[in-house]
């Protein structure tokens, strides 16, 4: 089957599951890929703690943050809402650097990544990004503005009106009403964006070693698995990622592993146009076009 069918295929899949995606995967040891929309821009969640877990590391490197230095953790307000890690917690704690990018990237947890933020900032993240050469990501704002959503503002039973809003109020340009789904407000990023980031930890091209491998232990430790995991984990593969979840927004990047030696970044970024907080239905779909168009590339 040529490439082109597939993609129509999947792009009709995604539609049936009510799904606006951009996906990219590239095998990582000859630069062949396949994507449906590759360059579309995002809001990008959770995802920035990638970004940000590189620009820290790039600072322990240099010698201007220490890994084993400790942050005292007060519960209250330098906790940022979630539904694990620091923000259950009930005591102060003192917490080092190195443990606190374990939280961010391995639990998503939002207190870490802000603690991070605080001594890494935005836009200090940003220019790191820059200077290695890699386009396409900006990041503008910690994590805690995530969790100032019209959602954060319904009763839980009412949770659904605000993924109806996040539906409607939209604009083509990529534009939001809410800001956080704003590609020009928000921190954002494009499948593409990703994958090169992701190349460039696992060939360690343009990174020292030492941070890259530092990185992929973190993608590798990610227990958030519900996503993308079941269509690329097995006994003969291993698959190491970071998801983002944001109202109408489900995402992951990760690099799948197969014990014959091949390698491949796959990135998966999507909105839903289903005023709905659980679609198992449109995870899976995510996964099985994922998996579609790995599949393509291996035979090619």
């Amino acid at each position: 089957m040529s490439a082109e069918r597939i993609i129509r295929e999947q792009r009709r899949a995604l539609d049936d599951a009510g799904l606006r995606g951009s996906f990219l995967v590239r095998d990582l040891q000859t630069g062949d890929e396949l994507g449906i929309d590759p360059d579309l821009e995002f809001p990008t969640a959770s995802l920035v703690k990638i970004p940000l877990a590189l620009a820290t590391l790039e600072r322990v490197r240099t010698g201007e943050l220490d890994a084993a230095g400790t942050v005292l953790i007060e519960p209250g307000p330098m906790t940022v809402p979630g539904p694990m890690g620091l923000s259950q917690f009930r005591h102060p704690a003192q917490i080092a650097l190195d443990d606190l990018l374990y939280l961010s990237m391995c639990l998503s947890d939002n207190t870490a990544t802000d603690v991070l933020f605080g001594l890494t900032p935005p836009d200090y993240v940003t220019a790191v990004l820059e200077e290695l050469g890699l386009s396409g990501i900006t990041v503008r704002h910690p994590i805690r503005e995530l969790s100032d959503t019209p959602a954060d503002r319904f009763e839980p039973a009412e949770r659904h009106l605000a993924h109806s809003l996040a539906i409607e109020a939209g604009t083509g340009g990529r534009g939001h009403r809410i800001r956080q789904l704003d590609v020009t407000r928000a921190n954002s990023g494009t499948a593409r964006a990703f994958v090169e980031l992701l190349h460039m930890v696992w060939t360690e091209s343009g990174l020292e070693p030492v941070v890259a491998e530092r990185i992929r232990t973190l993608l590798g430790g990610n227990v958030i698995r519900h996503r993308l995991a079941p269509d690329f984990s097995s006994d003969a593969s291993t698959w190491s990622s970071k998801t983002g979840t944001l109202l109408n927004l489900r995402h992951e990047v990760g690099v799948v592993e197969h014990a014959d030696g091949q390698i491949f970044g796959v990135a998966v970024l999507t909105e839903s146009r289903v005023p709905a907080i659980v679609q198992p239905e449109a995870e899976a779909v995510m996964g099985r076009v994922a998996r579609t168009l790995r599949d393509q590339l291996r035979v090619m």
